[in-house]
């Protein structure tokens, strides 16, 4: 398995560690009433990047970002968000990085450590409005001015159970009644979807590379087309090849291991893949059986894959399952030969633990993909 390092070469998720100290560490504090950016994934991280971009080409200002890493716990989402977070400096934001999951008094340590700056901030960016931790920090601030970045497919369902004044609750998360937790957590839930419900005197934007569709009045939806990623990188080394961009629905509890394993077998030999991109959150067995069966190469990419294939070297085709990839990396890729190729989840292969929006959702997310060829479940075109 190889770790695909910033020029290509090898190296560990935990190897770099970015000063944390001032400017732009533990020490560095938003100016008052500035920009203050909550992310939990590499992901959310660059959209926001993506986002202060687009911002700092409107008239009128906007200057620079602190950003506040919401750490997790996962080495491989801690070694993107390490680099990420590098980038970010590299262009004049500061970066706070919170251990904000590291113990049972972690989350109550963080929250009344940003409170200060919460309450001082004027505008607030978010990457993920599902997120328990943020709906917590969202009844904490003053700011009349939100703003939420794309946390991917995620996005879509935001804004859906927005228009139609639902509870936030992911796609992936199976029916039937509220949890214990749920429960107790249900008024700060309520209270963060009523602050992301434009008002009188607040301001909500939503920053997308998305297709969503009946947008709440009042919310402004500006589109992220990745021109920071696009400025800043490539065009990338094309290879023959194809590569095959992994998913998470199997650690979801969505698809069935198996059903998934004799997929991506099929998808590799129909058309000659020789690599498989892992995500985050794919599992150490689950990919060295992959490899075993299907003799790709397995890639844990330390960058958001839009990145990676923006810097090259990649395949002249890429191949994926419904995801967020298939909305981003044709507009990460615009003006190179690269093609996105999207493979449909068969009904078939969802569990019987998957949420009853599962499959609707899944073959919205494919149908709905701009720019990209279609395959069926067999790996056909």
């Amino acid at each position: 398995m190889s770790e695909h390092g910033p020029h290509g070469a090898p190296r560990d998720a935990e190897q770099v560690t970015p000063d944390l100290r001032a400017p732009g560490g533990r020490g560095a504090h938003p100016r008052t009433g500035g920009t203050l950016a909550f992310v939990e994934s590499p992901v959310q991280l660059l959209n926001a990047l993506e986002w202060a971009h687009a911002d700092a080409q409107r008239p009128g200002i906007q200057g620079k970002v602190t950003i506040v890493v919401l750490s997790p716990l996962d080495p491989m989402s801690r070694g993107q968000l390490r680099r990420v977070a590098q980038l970010a400096r590299d262009e004049g934001h500061a970066v706070r990085w919170e251990e904000a999951r590291g113990g049972p008094s972690a989350p109550l340590k963080t929250i009344g450590a940003l409170a200060p700056e919460l309450r001082r901030a004027a505008r607030v960016v978010i990457g993920d409005p599902f997120s328990r931790y943020v709906q917590l920090l969202l009844t904490i601030t003053r700011s009349r001015d939100l703003v939420v970045v794309d946390d991917g497919t995620a996005t879509m369902e935001f804004i859906a159970q927005l228009a139609r004044g639902e509870r936030l609750v992911r796609w992936h998360r199976s029916g039937g009644r509220p949890g214990p937790r749920d429960l107790v957590f249900a008024p700060f839930s309520a209270a963060a979807r009523r602050r992301l419900t434009p008002g009188s005197g607040s301001s909500v934007e939503v920053f997308s590379s998305m297709p969503v569709n009946d947008i709440p009045e009042g919310v402004r939806l500006t589109p992220n087309t990745f021109a920071w990623t696009r400025a800043r990188f490539g065009p990338p080394r094309l290879t023959k090849g194809a590569d095959l961009v992994g998913t998470s629905l199997v650690e979801t509890g969505v698809v069935d291991p198996d059903r998934y394993l004799e997929a991506v077998r099929r998808l590799a030999r129909t058309h000659g893949a020789t690599r498989y991109f892992a995500h985050r959150r794919e599992s150490a067995e689950k990919l060295h059986e992959l490899a075993s069966v299907t003799g790709l190469e397995i890639v844990r990419p330390d960058l958001p894959l839009e990145l990676i294939a923006r810097r090259g070297p990649i395949g002249r085709t890429i191949l994926s399952f419904p995801s967020t990839v298939v909305h981003t990396l044709p507009l990460a890729l615009a003006g190179t030969e690269v093609e996105v190729a999207v493979c449909d989840i068969d009904p078939s292969w969802l569990t019987e633990k998957a949420s009853p929006r599962a499959e609707g959702f899944l073959s919205g997310v494919t149908g709905t993909a701009r720019d990209v060829r279609r395959l069926s479940s067999t790996g056909n075109a």
